[in-house]
């Protein structure tokens, strides 16, 4: 099948709005970078993502899950598959009690405010954290001394057969930056997590003093991916670049960020391959001056 069959196979259950052709990838993730998608499809329901999937497993059509594209590198020439993107419309949330329980595609931000308001402890970490609750979980993203591991209870998820299934915490086997998910490729459907009562002013406390951190010490008015490269054992990235000399480095519209090293920022419509060269340019001359391997901790993908 072409690509216009499988666009049409995928129109019998989900509306014309939420299947996309030829969509370019920079509008989708935060660094603003990344040629077209094939297909991108935007569900609205489990039936809708396990549709999709089936469509392409049918038909022998790679597909990809994202979030909202906070994490992510798409390269210049794009995606020759179908993206699913779990976010905009998979965000829903029950709050009872100390149990939370939200779809993956809502943002962290959101899901914040939210158990904020309620007086719950525990997420703090996370109100400043961009992506989605999905992406989240997928990677065991954290902040300021908290992970995603430390108030999930469990999640329910969508494995590469199509088949619904809940793994607990312990099934989840989230470490740091990695997760079953992610190995295995399953998707986030639903997350459960479990905090404690608190009080309200010292949890709005703590979130405006953790954003303000945020906010004076991150490029948060670029585009950007977020940290690029993995805590190296006994180091911090941002600080290995530093001393390379390379804050503020450029190669095209990609430039290391003067307010952070450890973010790269599209400056000036940077392409995909600036800062793919940048970031290679950071690995070289860190293995040079300390001989530290830096890991990316972003996802690269779309066509070399």
């Amino acid at each position: 099948m072409n690509k216009i069959e499988i666009y049409e196979k995928l129109r019998q259950l989900i509306s014309k709005e939420a299947v996309l052709l030829d969509e370019p990838m920079n509008k989708h993730t935060s660094f603003k970078i990344g040629g077209p998608a094939d297909i991108m499809v935007i569900p609205e329901s489990v039936e809708q993502v396990q549709w999709a999937i089936k469509v392409c497993k049918d038909n022998n059509i790679p597909y990809f899950i994202m979030g909202n594209g906070s994490n992510l590198i798409v390269r210049d020439k794009g995606m020759r598959c179908v993206v699913i993107k779990i976010a905009d419309r998979f965000k829903d949330v029950i709050i009872e009690g100390t149990k939370v329980v939200a779809q993956a595609g809502i943002l962290l931000s959101t899901l914040s405010k939210k158990i904020m308001a309620k007086s719950l402890k525990g997420f703090e970490f996370a109100s400043g954290i961009p992506g989605t609750l999905g992406g989240a979980i997928t990677m065991n993203a954290g902040a300021y001394g908290g992970e995603m591991k430390d108030v999930i209870k469990g999640a329910k998820v969508l494995d590469q057969n199509g088949e619904i299934k809940y793994f607990s915490l312990e099934e989840l086997e989230l470490g740091y930056r990695t997760s079953v998910i992610q190995t295995k490729g399953y998707i986030v459907l639903e997350v459960e997590i479990e905090l404690e009562k608190g009080n309200y002013e010292e949890i709005v406390a703590i979130t405006k003093d953790l954003t303000e951190r945020r906010t004076t010490k991150q490029p948060l008015h670029l585009p950007s991916a977020g940290s690029v490269f993995k805590r190296p054992t006994g180091y911090f990235a941002g600080k290995l670049i530093e001393d390379s000399g390379l804050k503020g480095e450029r190669v095209g519209g990609a430039q290391v960020s003067e307010l952070h090293s450890g973010f790269i920022v599209n400056v000036d419509n940077a392409t995909a391959a600036d800062v793919l060269g940048l970031i290679a340019l950071v690995q070289n001359k860190v293995r040079e001056n300390f001989g530290v391997d830096l890991q990316t901790e972003v996802r690269i993908i779309g066509e070399e």
